[in-house]
C-alpha cells in the first residue's frame, strides 16, 4: 500500500514541476483547429486579447508645435505681436476678465490717481525681511504694523468704491461697477500692470 502511494505521489509531482511541458507550451503537438491553421497563429487566450485592447484614456490632443525654424520663428511674432497689443489694451488681444468698456473705465480710474494700495508690495516685502531677519525688538513693531497696512487698505478700498461708483453712475449707469476688478489693479504695482496704463497720475478721464 505505502509502495503504491509513494509511486502516485511521485507521477504526480513530475506532472507538476515546472520544467514538465504544459498544454500551452511550444512542444505541444496537438493539432490545430482549421481558424488557428488559416491565420497562421494560435488563437490567443481571453485574458491576453483583453490585455490588448485596453488603450488608455485620453482627452483632446494637444495643438501640434511647431517643429521648424521657420515656424518657431513664426509662433514668437505672434507671441510677441499678441503680448504687445494686450499692454496697448486692444480688445482682441485681452483676457476675458479685462474685456469691456465697464473695466477699461475702471483701469483708468485707478491708474488716474497715487493709491496707498500700489505700495503693499514694498510694504510686505519689508515686513517679510523684518520677520525673519529683524531682532526682538523689530518683530514686537511687525504686528502692529501689519494691522496699520490692513486698515490703510480698507480705507483705500472704500473710496476706490465710492469714487468708481459715482463714475460709472455717470458715464455708464446701466453697467455693473467692477469693484473687485478696480481694487484687484489697485494692489498691483503701476509698472507691472496690464494693460499698462493709458493715464497718468493726475490726468483727467
Amino acid at each position: 500500500m505505502f509502495r503504491r502511494n509513494s509511486a502516485g505521489a511521485t507521477e504526480q509531482s513530475a506532472q507538476d514541476s515546472p520544467g514538465a511541458p504544459g498544454p500551452d507550451s511550444p512542444a505541444d503537438d496537438r493539432p490545430r483547429s482549421a481558424a488557428e491553421t488559416a491565420k497562421g497563429r494560435p488563437t490567443p487566450k481571453r485574458s491576453v486579447a483583453e490585455r490588448n485592447r485596453r488603450q488608455p484614456i485620453s482627452g483632446a490632443k494637444p495643438a501640434a508645435r511647431p517643429s521648424t525654424p521657420e515656424e518657431k520663428a513664426r509662433a514668437r511674432e505672434e507671441r510677441s505681436r499678441k503680448s504687445q497689443a494686450m499692454m496697448r489694451g486692444e480688445t482682441w488681444a485681452l483676457n476675458p476678465k479685462d474685456r469691456g468698456a465697464a473695466r477699461a473705465l475702471a483701469r483708468d480710474f485707478v491708474d488716474s490717481k497715487r493709491r496707498a494700495s500700489e505700495y503693499l508690495m514694498y510694504v510686505l516685502v519689508v515686513l517679510l525681511i523684518g520677520v525673519f531677519a529683524g531682532g526682538k525688538a523689530l518683530q514686537g513693531i511687525i504686528s502692529p504694523a501689519i494691522l496699520v497696512v490692513a486698515l490703510v487698505l480698507l480705507v483705500d478700498s472704500q473710496l476706490i468704491k465710492g469714487g468708481l461708483r459715482r463714475l460709472m453712475t455717470e458715464r455708464m449707469p446701466d453697467e455693473k461697477v467692477p469693484t473687485l476688478y478696480a481694487f484687484t489693479r489697485a494692489m498691483q504695482i503701476r509698472r507691472l500692470r496690464v494693460p499698462a496704463p493709458r493715464v497718468r497720475p493726475g490726468d483727467e478721464i
